[in-house]
């Protein structure tokens, strides 16, 4: 019986993953890695199978021991994880089986790997399998049509422990009817969305519920409304199911903004117990939002259409978590007011913003490309790296897109909690999705958040759940959840400027150097002064990061190593000149 170990490698530190809001809960991961549990579903019955989740535990040289093979799956963050898996399987002599997003589009990036199978892989696994048992698989599998994901078997749930995450996933569609330019769903999934039949979802919650799972579901499609026929008859399935069982299940999805138009599916949608829903904002500027093809977040007939759409969504009883981006062709100076605006005024507490990322594969990249705007830049190491050059200048950007997410995010998060106690004053509660708490639980959440907030976040979340406590008591437990996530965010915000600014006084310091030292000292004790004061300052910035915010890929050792042999080697070839 072959051994098959399924590795979901780390993720780093971002705005979704709640890795600081995690640690007051007591659960290690998110979400589980549902890629890798649907693909367990697809082997024979013959492969013993085991996952390693590197985001719940560690990855022992005892599980390469036991494993024939090892198979990953990886979005685009995880590729330093992904890397140094690789290595270590090739060291002990494992074959790795890689496929998921990130290989699909960046494979020639990913050395070491023996078999990339990507795509969407349910109609070329057992092919791929069967060449390996006969010695006879290639190195690459790639399928070439869309598979019917009616034909999908229910993920391996049981492979994991489900106490160890946050929130559980399922998938009802793949694909998106719309052609956004920076996206790469489109050419991952394709435009027209292919949904499971709703009995194979109901099979999903069985299978969670059985093991014991009670709490949030997160619906995984990049666009749940996609295919809105499909989607009605979806919900009343769900509905029915949930009812059944005293709603032990709170739902959340992503869907577009056009959402707001759709109240009879908005109604469905509450019926079946969704909480709430991720909208790509992006930006409030309709020139950018065109330019980028984003049209259905604009309206000819209604100038404020997201901000309405927003409230609208809100006001039917589901929270909106928004994605913005800064970076976009059409943007000027006025974009980060703006966006910070915006995102005060409509009540959107969880509104992480993003530079933009031309990816490969997407209609922008092949735009940039061809405008000759891209740049030889590592993506996915750093959150302010830019693989682009952008209309806006770039220091006016960076700096930019500093100001908003410290504002924000401010470290007394006074601003953060006025968009909750805005988002509450249009909420409308819904029974069955906000069910009452215990007294001992609710207090017993209200102290772990507080224990693990700074000192100068204390009172203004003490005040902030004062007002909930008195205006909307209905409402505690959600004000805890996102107290809890406001303090995730401030420090994913310090973490990307903290990381930024060292990187930056590397530059700044080495462009000191190469002006002052050559051109000025002469003396060989005099250079060699220079050079300590330079290192040591360098590393005193370095210290001062803290450990929290460090990361595998962040690129801050190689960035100093190289800092480092930079500022010798000037120094060297100064001294050598002054003794000549």
């Amino acid at each position: 019986m072959p051994n098959a170990l399924l590795v979901y490698p780390e993720h780093p530190p971002t705005f979704w993953g709640a890795e600081y809001a995690l640690e007051m809960s007591g659960v290690n991961a998110t979400f589980p890695p549902l890629g890798l549990l649907t693909i367990a579903a697809m082997f024979p019955p013959d492969y013993a199978l085991r996952v390693v989740d590197m985001n719940v535990s560690t990855l022992r040289d005892a599980d390469l021991a036991w494993a024939d093979l090892v198979f990953t799956s990886t979005i685009l963050t995880q590729h330093a994880s992904l890397c140094a898996v690789v290595e270590r399987c090739n060291r002990a002599g494992v074959p790795v089986v890689a496929g998921g997003p990130h290989p699909t589009t960046f494979y020639e990036d990913i050395p070491g790997v023996d078999h990339f199978v990507l795509g969407e892989v349910e109609e070329i696994f057992r092919e791929f399998l069967r060449d390996l048992e006969e010695g006879t698989a290639k190195a690459i599998y790639r399928e070439t049509r869309k598979p019917d994901v009616t034909r999908t078997p229910v993920p391996r749930f049981d492979l994991i422990d489900v106490k160890n995450y946050a929130t559980m996933s399922v998938q009802f569609s793949r694909g998106c009817p719309f052609d956004c330019e920076f996206c790469d769903i489109i050419k991952l999934y394709g435009r027209v969305p292919r949904t499971k039949a709703p009995e194979q979802i109901v099979a999903e919650l069985d299978s969670l519920y059985r093991l014991g799972w009670r709490g949030p579901v997160f619906m995984v499609d990049d666009n749940f409304i996609g295919n809105k026929r499909d989607a009605m008859k979806l919900l009343p399935a769900i509905a029915a199911w949930q009812k059944s069982k005293g709603y032990p299940f709170t739902l959340t999805t992503e869907a577009s903004a056009n959402l707001a138009l759709m109240d009879e599916l908005m109604d469905a949608m509450i019926e079946a117990g969704f909480h709430s829903v991720f909208v790509g904002i992006e930006t409030p500027n309709p020139a950018a939002l065109l330019k980028t093809k984003k049209s259905q977040n604009t309206s000819k007939n209604q100038e404020n259409f997201l901000f309405s759409a927003v409230r609208k969504i809100q006001r039917r009883g589901m929270q909106i978590q928004g994605g913005f981006i800064l970076g976009l062709d059409g943007d000027d100076e006025r974009v980060f007011d703006a966006q910070i605006e915006f995102i005060q005024e409509t009540g959107i507490p969880m509104a992480p913003v993003y530079l933009l990322t031309a990816v490969k594969g997407t209609d922008m990249y092949e735009r940039l490309k061809s405008e000759n705007r891209l740049l030889e830049t590592p993506i996915g190491t750093s959150a302010m790296n830019l693989n682009f050059k952008t209309e806006m200048r770039y220091e006016t950007l960076i700096e930019g897109y500093k100001r908003v997410i410290a504002t924000l995010y401010d470290p007394t998060l006074e601003n953060y909690f006025k968009r909750c106690l805005t988002l509450f004053q249009h909420l409308k509660p819904v029974p069955h999705l906000r069910k009452p708490v215990s007294k001992d639980k609710t207090f017993a959440a209200l102290m772990g958040v507080r224990r693990r907030l700074s000192a100068r976040q204390i009172p203004s979340y003490s005040k902030f759940i004062g007002k909930v406590s008195k205006d909307h008591p209905r409402m505690l437990p959600e004000a805890i959840y996102l107290a809890a996530m406001g303090h995730h965010f401030e420090r994913i915000a310090r973490q990307q400027i903290a990381t930024h600014d060292f990187l930056s006084f590397l530059r700044g310091e080495l462009e000191t150097f190469q002006e002052a030292v050559p051109g000025r000292v002469t003396d060989e004790v005099e250079i060699d002064g220079w050079r300590q004061a330079s290192n040591s300052q360098a590393q005193r910035r370095y210290d001062s990061i803290p450990d929290e915010f460090r990361y595998q890929g962040d690129g801050l050792d190689h960035a100093l190593e190289s800092f480092r042999r930079a500022v010798d080697a000037l120094a060297d070839g100064t001294a050598r000149s002054a003794v000549a």
